[in-house]
């Protein structure tokens, strides 16, 4: 059975000074099976200006944050039922609230439970009996670095939409995207690239073409081949994804891959004329994925090809100078075996 869930509203006190509650009235889901503890737990958060819902077992947590949108969640390790350290796990294994704060509550303050806590996901801890002041220095602390992640993800989030948007302008490419996300994905892990940079790969998949943004649909979509000066127009797009996406400071390692992925290794690509190992190594890993993509791929200049007719032209391609001819290499066996 679901533990209750009661949710307060904001409420101001004249004994709290109102400057000390947040911007807004950001929402705390505090989960405790006991009552008394919970219920003034959740009476000073209200007088501190923040919203209430709680919970008194993990179930119930679970449930009230498929309803809501929390900013922190205050988690009592022992509960009845599922307990609060696989509350914790299952919060972090959610995509929605995997980077939502939880602050667990314990009564001990042992080693052991700290460490099962943080491989758990815990963003904090506080042992009972704890001061209501450093609980309240550390939610505001906790929802504020929130706050700024979820801003940043909206953007990126942004960011990927207009990608997209511009993706659609082009039906001849279909989903590439979100297939060249994947496949540099797969292809970096079987270099043993670590998570960061595998990231970084799927992220330049959404966003390598960004800055298409800002080349005119007769450029863009023109069926036959392009003049000089469209030319120089369809190449600026990699300095204009670059520009679009180096504001934001988690794209920072994403930004040198959209610049470079059509640099080549003997000097004839763009935008910088970089060659060999002057151009950054997640390009080089890139550029291969999103050439291969396009091969294998209709196009309204040719026929798809098949993968060993893609992968027989990208070796021809590299030993002429276009990649790196061992990442070249790799990239093919990764492919054959693979069976993309």
């Amino acid at each position: 059975m679901l533990g209750a869930a009661r949710q307060h509203s904001c409420a101001s006190d004249s004994g709290v000074p109102l400057a000390a509650a947040p911007q807004r009235a950001s929402l705390v889901v505090v989960v405790d099976d006991d009552g008394a503890l919970r219920h003034s737990l959740s009476a000073a958060l209200v007088k501190l200006g923040y919203r209430v819902v709680e919970a008194s077992d993990g179930e119930g947590a679970l449930a009230t944050m498929n309803n809501v949108q929390p900013d922190l969640v205050l988690l009592d390790v022992v509960l009845p039922g599922i307990d609060g350290i696989q509350v914790c796990r299952t919060i972090r294994g959610n995509p929605p609230t995997r980077l939502l704060p939880v602050v667990l509550l314990t009564g001990s303050a042992g080693r052991d439970a700290r460490i099962e806590g943080l491989n758990a996901g815990a963003s904090d801890f506080l042992t009972k009996p704890f001061d209501l002041s450093e609980l309240e220095i550390r939610i505001r602390n906790l929802i504020a670095a929130h706050q700024m992640v979820r801003e940043l993800d909206s953007v990126e989030q942004i960011l990927c939409s207009i990608a997209l948007a511009v993706e659609a302008r082009d039906r001849s490419t279909g989903d590439h995207c979100e297939r060249l996300s994947m496949l540099a994905h797969r292809f970096g892990q079987r270099l043993g690239l670590g998570e960061p940079q595998l990231l970084t790969l799927r992220r330049a998949g959404h966003l390598h073409d960004i800055g298409k943004i800002g080349v005119p649909d007769a450029v863009l979509l023109k069926p036959g081949p392009l003049d000089k000066e469209e030319w120089l127009v369809m190449r600026s797009h990699a300095e204009i994804g670059a520009r679009i996406c180096a504001p934001l400071r988690s794209l920072q390692e994403v930004v040198p891959v959209v610049r470079h992925h059509h640099e080549r290794w003997n000097g004839s690509g763009y935008p910088d004329g970089l060659s060999g190992e002057a151009i950054p190594f997640l390009a080089r890993v890139f550029q291969l994925a999103d050439a291969y993509d396009a091969l294998v791929h209709d196009r309204c200049y040719r026929r798809a090809l098949i993968p060993d007719e893609a992968s027989g032209l990208m070796r021809g391609e590299s030993s002429r100078g276009a990649w790196d001819p061992e990442l070249t290499a790799r990239f093919c066996d990764f492919v054959a075996d693979s069976g993309q």
